[in-house]
């Protein structure tokens, strides 16, 4: 009786090897596969902390210039401010800046041609820093139109794309120091991250 005990226990070990044998040499392989598709985010805009001049703030997408002109001369006061807006962009792609006006125009066209001596536009410049590429946009007030300045970047980025807006004091679309026009002045400022 002990040895049918001991033969019926060795014919179990002998199946559970066999078992674990075929286990271990039937694999099967699973690829596993995933897109990241080509994607560029932009956050909304903020101003950068002290790095403001003559501006009032940002008000949602509105930089509001404080005091335009100078009191006693009626020139354009200096201005200038740092906006930011976080970003990514996973893929070599181009940054463009579009200015709509060319400058700061009347909002509202009188359609009536300005005084001898004075000025009815403001120039200025934007320049635009992201990643390992920095550039600018001259918006020269010389002629009421859109223009916009293309920058590439050949690599995926992420980080803080910095727009700083600067007004010299006393610049115009006439002579440097002319009086300026009574009125409304505005442009709109465009940031596109898009591909090239």
């Amino acid at each position: 009786m002990a040895c049918r005990l001991v033969l019926t226990f060795i014919g179990l070990l002998v199946a559970a090897d066999s078992a674990a044998a075929q286990s271990s040499t039937d694999a099967r392989n699973f690829p596993v596969n995933g897109n990241a598709p080509q994607v560029c985010a932009v956050q909304a805009p903020r101003l950068a902390a002290g790095a403001q001049i003559n501006f009032r703030g940002l008000s949602g997408n509105t930089l509001q210039i404080d005091r335009l002109v100078d009191p006693s001369t009626l020139a354009t006061n200096a201005a200038s401010a740092d906006i930011q807006f976080d970003a990514v962009c996973n893929f070599p792609h181009q940054i463009r800046l579009e200015s709509q006006n060319n400058g700061l125009w009347q909002t509202i066209e009188r359609g009536v041609t300005p005084p001898d001596g004075f000025a009815y536009a403001i120039p200025y410049r934007a320049t635009v820093s992201w990643g390992d590429v920095t550039g600018a946009l001259d918006a020269d007030a010389r002629v009421r139109r859109i223009v916009e300045q293309r920058f590439n970047v050949d690599q995926a980025t992420a980080g803080v794309i910095l727009i700083r807006v600067v007004i010299e004091a006393g610049s115009s679309n006439t002579n440097n120091n002319a009086p300026l026009v009574a009125g409304f002045y505005g442009d709109t400022l465009r940031l596109f991250v898009e591909p090239r």
